[in-house]
């Protein structure tokens, strides 16, 4: 491909001084002056050179595919590196401060359910797969850190947590999240929101916070930089706008159309474009648009007549037409035909749709091998996606995926671009920010442009082909309108794995990470366009996700997040917080992170849901997505524990791990000011936790589920079922005092450990005969697994709660709810026989000493259960008893019996054990352990 040059028009001189941005003030840079930014950014580039030629460099997982020099051109170092970031130690030990175990530090986790839209500007300034809104990232930044803190996210995405720690030093931006800010810097909070009075309480202080961040992704990467020095793009807006509209001037007839009834001149607002399809029985040819489209209301229809034969016809049955085109490396392929079918202009007496006139189509013939600017002269590589754009779209190559008008124009500003090294990186972030726009992409939809499919490659068979002019103007316009401004001098950006950081031991203050949604979104393939025209792409090998078709599965995505929360949990200071944003229909992916999380050493004490408002497609029109980002918040023990942990005996290690964890739990939760329950203070998770933390640091547990509820209510303080420290007691019962009532979770019932969870909730309201129960339970079942075998109620009743039989003294529980529901209880001596009647069998939840007989009358029936499983051979177990599985594993690890855990985890439906995570806990510690013991 050529790479002749059209000069650029009389609007802007490149060699003018008086045209460039002022470069010559002095710049500081992590402890160095230099005489001018393009000085620092030569001085840099001179030392990533060098490190490029190290050949255990361009080892570190997740590097790169690109040529040194492309590498070089997309970098400015020492904030940003197309590569695993060399400079980040740098940078932390210039910002940073060394983790010190005598600071006081002290947060809760945020508990709070967190609402933001997708409509601020900064938001949409580019277009990414998925993200997550700074204002959003901004509240738990706030939260977590104090300004100068050093933040770090590992799936940075187009970079939002380095814009929301920027815009923590912005008043506006701040107060904007219904924060008041005071003129000493105070971050104020209505605590009382929604009632008469109001209480402001501070929660941070304003100020920038400083940020590493991370992406496999060079794509991502580079949107990120471009995110986080946002006061370069703007500065450079005027420069680059005069380039455009000198393109303009050069191009002047590309869009030039006439008024088929008037005879006036303008620029085409868009086209529309149709893949053509023959008819099946005649095999007359036509375009889509002209077969099923209404050119009244602009609907498609889903039947239609063939206009030469008049057969009933639908898209599917049409049968694709082909042609031959000529790629830029001279080779021939086949792809589907398309013809413009309409120009859309906007004229005088106003907008007009009409088909395309003789030089409509003279405009519109350029071909891709005509383009003589440079363009990527590369096919799309083998995968899920990119199958779909090659077999579906008949697109091969990347540059098929434009017109070759739009291709044309794209290529030669790209060009201009690479000609300027002061705008090189500002102007190319602005063209990436439109290339769907202008791309094949773009959505036929009731005859106007609707955007690209987001998530997938698709090409649709009906595109519109917008103004490139216009609607690159309207970037540079809507760039102007941006208020906020970041800096790259306050982050450190590479690209590479976050499974291997050139990151120092602790030295991170917080932790927010968006990891990939397990298969929802193939990042490497979809972001294969757009690194094409940076010549630098992606590891497809080394993306985080599922994928069948490259052999990625629940397996591999599972190592690959164990491997970054481990590295997380190295460089983060004890006592400090991890947040986790993840949204995923998949109960085994979500399993995969929280196990993943959990094995890395974090704990994890909340998770609340994150509403981005504005919902995906795939979450509109898919009825199993999740509505709601569910947001994970754990900590990093601090080292005081961890050390004591070591040296403690067991009972002791047990009530230290329960005040260390207690004291950073929520101590109130509220939704729309109504006290919610908080569950990871309810005892059973407590002992959950507890158990998944003596089991992941290779020790048994020490102390029964009864001795253990025993020795809470002696040492801490209980309220509404919930434990609670004795200093954190009494903020509880204030905000419980002003509370009408404790809402309960909703409990969704999809197995036999939920059910049970449903039926004490159920019955701790109050006792239930079975005739009571049984319909409530009933309308509960629709969502039960289908591998795990169905208990019927009254089986679950007899093994986990207690019936009053109406034999001898009424059980407190009874006793309670009578007093409070029957008058004759004030009369109890003379109507004992009426209030037994009315007590006879009620089901209620017993006290924690009859539970403990129950469960161990209940333990034998699991496991005499489980000892059938483990002797089954030939097929898989398509059905188990999923409490039965638990309970055997749990005695065979007891008793050091690995191999039995092993071979039963691979008997059973491998849903049940992705999507259980105590399974998942008891499988991957097994695994481990028996490897251990080969190895000796």
């Amino acid at each position: 491909m050529t790479t002749n040059m059209m000069t650029p028009g009389k609007g802007l001189d490149l060699d003018n001084p008086n045209q460039q941005d002022k470069q010559d003030g002095p710049v500081e840079c992590l402890g160095k002056t230099f005489s001018n930014d393009a000085e620092r950014r030569e001085y840099y580039l001179g030392i990533l050179a060098e490190k490029l030629k190290d050949p255990e460099f361009r080892k570190i997982e997740g590097f790169p595919i690109g040529e040194d020099e492309a590498i070089l051109e997309l970098s400015d170092p020492p904030y940003y590196t197309a590569c695993p970031n060399p400079f980040i130690e740098d940078f932390i030990a210039h910002y940073g401060r060394p983790y010190n175990p005598a600071e006081s530090y002290k947060r809760e986790p945020y508990a709070a359910d967190v609402s933001e839209g997708k409509n601020d500007p900064i938001y949409n300034a580019h277009s990414y797969h998925t993200k997550v809104p700074h204002k959003a990232i901004m509240r738990y930044i706030l939260h977590y850190t104090n300004p100068g803190d050093i933040v770090f996210d590992g799936f940075c995405g187009t970079g939002m947590t380095g814009v929301a720690a920027q815009m923590c030093g912005d008043r506006v931006e701040v107060e904007s999240l219904g924060y008041r800010v005071l003129s000493n810097g105070d971050i104020l909070e209505n605590v009382d929101e929604g009632l008469s009075s109001s209480e402001w309480k501070k929660i941070a202080k304003l100020g920038e916070r400083r940020v590493v961040l991370n992406d496999l992704s060079i794509n991502a990467g580079f949107i990120a930089k471009g995110y986080n020095s946002l006061d370069k793009i703007k500065a450079k807006l005027d420069r680059i706008e005069i380039l455009v509209n000198d393109a303009k001037e050069i191009f002047l007839n590309r869009y030039k159309t006439e008024n088929p009834f008037t005879g006036e001149t303008t620029e085409a607002d868009f086209y529309v474009w149709s893949e053509v399809f023959s008819c099946p029985e005649c095999t007359h040819q036509s375009s889509l648009f002209e077969l099923a489209v209404d050119k009244n209301t602009y609907k498609l229809s889903t039947t239609f007549l063939c206009p030469s034969c008049k057969s009933e016809l639908s898209k599917d049955k049409l049968d694709r037409v082909w042609v031959s085109s000529l790629m830029p490396d001279g080779k021939v392929v086949k792809e589907l035909k398309s013809e413009l079918v309409e120009v859309c202009g906007n004229f005088s007496d106003g907008k007009l749709r009409y088909k395309p006139l003789k030089d409509d189509l003279k405009n519109s013939e350029k071909v891709i091998s005509d383009v003589i600017y440079w363009v990527p002269e590369v096919e799309f590589p083998h995968g899920r996606q990119t199958r779909k754009v090659k077999t579906g779209s008949g697109i091969s190559y990347v540059c098929q995926i434009f017109t070759g008008r739009s291709l044309e124009l794209f290529s030669y500003l790209w060009s201009v671009a690479g000609q300027d090294k002061d705008i090189n990186s500002e102007m190319k972030f602005l063209l990436s920010s439109i290339l769907n726009l202008v791309s094949k992409r773009e959505r036929f939809r009731d005859g106007t442009g609707k955007g690209a499919q987001s998530g997938t490659l698709y090409v649709p068979s009906l595109q519109i082909e917008k103004n490139f002019f216009d609607v690159f103007l309207r970037k540079i316009k809507a760039m102007r309108k941006l208020k906020g401004i970041t800096s790259s001098s306050n982050i450190s950006l590479g690209s590479g794995s976050s499974s291997q950081l050139l990151i120092p031991d602790e030295s991170l203050d917080y932790l927010f990470f968006d990891p990939p949604f397990g298969e929802s979104l193939q990042y490497a393939e979809l972001n294969y366009v757009n690194e094409a025209w940076h010549r630098v792409y992606t590891r497809i090998e080394d993306d985080c996700v599922l994928n069948y078709v490259h052999g990625k599965d629940l397996e591999f995505y599972f190592d690959l997040m164990k491997s970054a929360f481990k590295e997380a949990y190295r460089v983060i200071k004890p006592g400090r917080w991890i947040t986790v944003e993840f949204s995923n229909s998949q109960a085994s992916v979500w399993n995969s992170i929280q196990t993943a999380l959990q094995d890395s050493g974090f704990v994890v004490a909340n998770v609340s849901a994150l509403d981005k408002k504005q919902m995906s497609f795939n979450s509109v029109t898919t009825t199993t997505s999740v509505k709601q980002d569910l947001v994970i918040s754990a900590y990093k023990p601090n080292g005081g524990f961890e050390e004591r942990f070591i040296r403690e005996g067991d009972e002791e290690g047990v009530w230290d791990f329960v005040r260390t964890h207690l004291s950073y739990l929520p101590i109130v939760k509220k939704q729309l000011a109504e006290l919610v329950k908080i569950p990871e203070r309810d005892p059973r998770i407590i002992f959950d936790q507890l158990v998944v933390y003596f089991v992941r640091n290779l020790r048994d547990v020490p102390i029964s589920s009864k001795a253990f509820q025993e020795g809470l209510l002696e040492r801490f303080a209980e309220r509404d079922g919930m434990i609670f420290l004795p200093e954190q007691v009494a903020e509880y019962d204030k905000a419980r005092i002003s509370s009408k009532q404790l809402k309960q979770l909703s409990i969704f019932v999809d197995d036999e450990a939920s059910a049970i969870e449903w039926l004490r909730q159920l019955l701790n309201e109050k006792p239930q005969s079975y005739q009571d129960i049984h319909p409530k339970f009933i309308n509960e079942l629709s969502g039960w697994k289908k591998a795990e075998e169905q208990l019927e109620l009254s089986k679950l009743l007899e093994q986990n709660f207690l019936n009053y039989g109406g034999v001898g003294q009424l059980p407190p529980q009874i006793h309670s709810y009578l007093s409070t529901n029957f008058k004759e209880m004030r009369n109890l001596a003379k109507d004992d026989q009426q209030l037994i009647k009315k007590a006879k069998d009620r089901w209620y939840a017993p006290n924690p000493e009859r539970e403990e007989d129950l469960q161990k009358i209940r333990d034998r029936d699991l496991l005499k259960q489980f000892s059938e499983y483990k002797a089954h051979s030939g097929r898989k177990l398509k059905t188990v008893r999923l409490e039965a599985v638990r309970c055997g594993f749990k005695k065979a690890w007891q008793e050091r019996d690995y191999t039995t855990i092993i071979n039963v985890a691979e008997k059973i439906p491998q849903d049940l054990l992705q999507e259980d995570q105590k399974l998942l806990m008891w499988y991957d510690q097994a695994q481990t352990r028996a490897s251990d013991e080969s190895l000796f």
